[in-house]
This record gives C-alpha cells, sequence and structure tokens, in this order.
C-alpha cells in the first residue's frame, strides 16, 4: 500500500533501470571463452611433454599457441572486464548504459572476432607478433567493435546521474583509450591478399612497436580494466570503504604515466639501442611503487572485515587476487634488471612470471567478480554452492603455486646452463 504523500513523490520522481541484457551475455560468454582457453592451454603443455601428439599441422603446438593466448586474453579475459565494466559503471554513474543496440553490437562482435580467431589461427593465418597474430580483417572488426565499447562508455559517462566519477572508471577509461592507441599503432599493415599482410615497420622498429605494444597490452588491458574491478568489487564484497581514495588516485596517475614507456625491457640484449634499453628497465624498476601502493589499498580495504576471509571464499578469492598482482608486480620489475634479465629471459622463468598474473591476478579477480554477480544478476541470495567456491579456491591456488614453483625452478636451471 502506498503512502498519500509518496503517491504524491511518485510522479516528480525519475525511474530507470539498468542494462544488465548485455552484462548477463557478456558473463556466460567469460565462463565459455574461459573453459575453451584453459582447455587449449592444457592440450599444448601436453604437445611439450609428449610432443608426437603434435599430429596435424591445424592441431600442432605452434598453431595451437596463440589460439590459447588470445582465447585467455580476448576471450575469457576481455569478455570478464567488459562484464565488470558494464555492470560496475551504470551503478557507479547510475544510468543505464548510453545505447543498448551499441551494448549487443558489442558482445556479438567480440564473439564473432574470438570465432574467427579461432578458425584462422590453426589454419596458419597470422601476423607472426605475439598478442598481434591476427591478420588485418580481423584487426579492423576489432577496431570497430573497440569504438563501439568506447562510445559506449564515454556516451554513458556524458550522462550520468552522479558527478562524481570514481576511480574505477578513471581505470576503464585508461585500458579504453590507450588500447585503442597501442593497437592500431601496433597492427598497422600493408594488406597482400585477402588473409595476408606485411607490417608497417621492419627490423628494430617492428620489435620496438611490438613490445610497446606487448607490454602494454598486459598493463592496459589486463591491468588498468581489472584493477577498476578491483576498486569496485573489493569494497563491494568486504562491505567497506576503499581504505584510501587519495592513494587510489596516486596509483592511478602514476601507473598510466610510468607503465607506458617500461615496455623496452623486454628486448634487453638485442639489436635495441642502449639507451631505450635503459629507458625500460628504470621506468619498469619506478613501476613497483604505484603498483605496491594499489595492492597495500586493496587489501586494507578489508581493514575491520579481515573476518571474512574464514566465512567468505568469494572475499579470499578476491584477496589473494591482489595479492598475486603483488608478488607479479615486484617480479617484472626484477626481471627487468639487466643482470637478472640475462638469466631469466628466454626461460620458463618468464613463462611462470606471465602466467602468475594471468592466472592468480586476473583469473581470481575474474571468478571473485563472477561469483559476486551471478546471484546479483539473477536476483538469488548467494550462489548455488559457497562449498564448491572453496573447493575451486583451494585446488586453483594449490595448482597455481604449483605451476609457478616448476617454472621458476626450471628457468632458474636453464638461465644457470646458458
Amino acid at each position: 500500500m502506498t503512502s498519500p504523500s509518496s503517491a504524491a513523490a511518485a510522479p516528480n520522481m525519475e525511474s530507470f533501470s539498468y542494462d544488465d541484457a548485455p552484462v548477463r551475455a557478456f558473463l556466460l560468454a567469460t565462463i565459455v571463452w574461459g573453459v575453451v582457453g584453459m582447455l587449449v592451454g592444457l592440450v599444448i603443455a601436453i604437445q611439450l611433454a609428449e610432443p608426437r601428439l603434435n599430429l596435424l599441422p591445424e592441431l600442432s603446438f605452434g598453431r595451437l599457441r596463440p589460439l590459447h593466448t588470445n582465447a585467455v586474453i580476448f576471450a575469457f579475459a576481455g569478455n570478464a572486464f567488459f562484464t565488470g565494466c558494464y555492470y560496475s559503471m551504470q551503478r557507479l554513474l547510475k544510468t543505464p548504459t548510453f545505447h543498448k543496440g551499441l551494448s549487443w553490437f558489442h558482445f556479438w562482435g567480440w564473439q564473432a572476432i574470438i570465432a574467427s580467431a579461432a578458425v584462422s589461427l590453426p589454419l596458419g593465418f597470422t601476423q607472426a607478433k605475439e598478442y598481434a597474430e591476427l591478420e588485418w580483417p580481423i584487426d579492423l572488426a576489432v577496431v570497430v567493435v573497440w569504438v563501439a565499447f568506447a562510445v559506449n562508455v564515454f556516451g554513458t559517462i556524458f550522462k550520468r546521474r552522479e558527478r562524481h566519477i570514481y576511480v574505477a572508471i578513471w581505470f576503464y577509461i585508461a585500458s579504453i583509450v590507450t588500447v585503442a592507441i597501442l593497437y592500431i599503432f601496433n597492427n598497422l599493415a600493408l594488406p597482400a591478399g585477402a588473409m595476408k599482410s606485411y607490417s608497417a615497420y621492419a627490423g628494430v622498429q617492428d620489435a620496438f612497436m611490438q613490445w610497446w605494444y606487448g607490454h602494454n597490452a598486459v598493463g592496459f588491458f589486463l591491468t588498468a580494466g581489472f584493477l577498476g574491478m578491483m576498486y569496485y568489487f573489493v569494497p563491494k564484497q568486504a562491505e567497506r570503504p576503499v581504505f584510501s581514495y587519495k592513494l587510489s588516485i596516486v596509483h592511478f596517475w602514476a601507473l598510466i604515466f610510468i607503465y607506458i614507456w617500461a615496455g623496452p625491457h623486454h628486448l634487453h640484449y638485442t639489436a635495441l639501442p642502449d639507451w631505450a634499453s635503459t629507458l625500460g628497465m628504470v621506468f619498469s624498476i619506478v613501476l613497483w611503487m604505484p603498483s605496491w601502493g594499489g595492492m597495500i589499498n586493496g587489501l586494507m580495504t578489508l581493514s575491520g572485515a579481515w573476518d571474512k576471509l574464514r566465512t567468505d571464499p568469494i572475499m579470499r578469492m578476491l584477496v589473494i587476487s591482489v595479492g598475486f598482482y603483488g608478488m607479479s608486480t615486484f617480479e617484472g620489475p626484477m626481471m627487468s634488471i639487466r643482470a637478472v634479465n640475462s638469466l631469466s629471459h628466454y626461460t620458463d622463468w618468464t613463462i611462470g612470471h606471465v602466467h602468475s598474473g594471468a592466472l592468480g591476478w586476473v583469473g581470481y579477480i575474474s571468478f571473485g567478480a563472477l561469483y559476486c554477480l551471478i546471484p546479483w544478476l539473477w536476483n538469488k541470495k548467494q550462489v548455488y554452492s559457497l562449498k564448491l567456491v572453496n573447493w575451486h579456491f583451494w585446488i586453483s591456488t594449490i595448482g597455481i603455486v604449483l605451476y609457478i614453483c616448476a617454472m621458476w625452478v626450471s628457468g632458474i636451471m636453464q638461465g644457470l646452463m646458458w
């Protein structure tokens, strides 16, 4: 029953609903492509152990490895980022998305791109550039879909009902703008056929552009975007405000300024000019400070709510993701130091480092966000079984730690054999 005052006030109140249907679609796509990406990773790991299982050219390690990286980065992590971004952005800005049609165009366009990659890479169509293997027609599609995503996000920001733009939105903006610049400039190429092209760059310049992109694809696709998710989901699940909002702003601006210059550390002991290699190393070392500032901010958000780690496996998953973020962002700057890099480069240590970030940071923040979102989006009290979430947490944690430790040991042994 409605009181007269509330009934009288009702016509003056603006009502709206959030556009959650595309969020649900992105969430389901995250799960599907996550399974596919991990299975392909398992297959190529088995092929490394048993080379006789490279039975067909289309199913050989050389063809499936780029499929694995693209599936995990752009399909699993990409869909997870879009899920978290579209859900949190609407709540933080107190408005539905700018255009529902653009949201659906983004969803179906992105799934079509992933499907195209899943077909073209095993068939051998590749630019042979790490994380940028897709040929020029698919690259054009990526740009079109990314522009649609950007228009939708910025349109939503412009029509917001909340004056203040929370720090998570700033991280989303950084990811969207920087990834667009990186992707376009690194993939500039001269088409030589329907599925063949030649890079616009050559020699050292090509390598320089590739690792400016390769490092910052990690920095702005797999770090900045997911830091935005961290700043939304960790306080939300902990039911606490972020520990220090000032620190989050310092974290944002320091990361944005420093990260973009760190790419040359991938090219130590190559034909790259010494000044560029040194510049990359210096900025990489400096990057440790803002990264750990963000980690401390995320962990300290649990101040007064540490008991949740005993009772809430979803909170545990989100917190350990922040721990892995801290570990990866200490290890990365350390490995950028020339003396350390002379040992670690071209070894399994690098693979272990990448997977501690991909599985530990991106994987856990994604799963934590999904476990938060599923009951919220489908109007349930909680996930189907917290016990299963707990099993998921412990099995994956043990597996990731064993994986990383094995890579560290084998990588250091390989490095000592040089």
